[in-house]
């Protein structure tokens, strides 16, 4: 038998996507006034790689990864999935001259140094029940100095630009976890 042990603090991470500036504004705004400062930004990405949320998020989207400073315990994931949907229906509300019904998408998750994990309410084979509606899935992994993708990792996640930003993530990961493990 294993010893139990409490898992160690991870990055969290938010993925906002709209085609409109003030909702990706407005969520990042939200997202500090809840889990502190962001330690680590990306580019903001074209996302053309589906069709999917075109119907209900229109073209031209864009979308940003965010860090922050605060580790998290990653049993916090169904919250932070909860919560992101919350801040979703407000903005929505908020936003009623907003041509489609979504105008702005936040995905939460967390980086380890082996992995890239995503909260989702689709459940598909290769997700776990976490509660509330809420799975998990580790969408990328890491190994042999690089990011590495999944069948069913999507597209965006597998271009250089959020392996780049992810490598960020991981080696600000790392140095906390050094200055954690090392009383600093």
């Amino acid at each position: 038998m294993g010893d139990l042990k409490p898992p160690r603090p991870v990055l969290r991470l938010l993925v906002l996507f709209s085609r409109h500036e003030a909702a990706l504004d407005w969520g990042r705004r939200q997202a500090e006034d809840h889990w502190g400062p962001i330690a680590l930004a990306s580019d903001q990405f074209l996302f053309n790689q589906t069709d999917y949320y075109r119907a209900t998020m229109g073209d031209d989207l864009r979308k940003q990864l965010l860090a922050f400073e605060r580790l998290m315990d990653p049993a916090e994931l169904a919250d932070s999935k909860l919560l992101g949907n919350q801040w979703e229906d407000d903005y929505a509300r908020l936003a009623r001259t907003a041509s489609e019904p979504r105008p702005l998408n936040l995905d939460p998750g967390y980086l380890t140094e082996a992995k890239l994990v995503l909260a989702s309410t689709k459940d598909r084979d290769h997700r776990l029940y976490l509660r509330d509606g809420v799975f998990a899935e580790v969408t990328l992994h890491y190994r042999g100095g690089g990011w590495k993708t999944r069948p069913w990792t999507y597209p965006d996640y597998a271009t250089a630009g959020y392996h780049l930003f992810l490598d960020r993530c991981r080696e600000y990961l790392r140095a906390r976890s050094r200055v954690h493990r090392h009383g600093g």
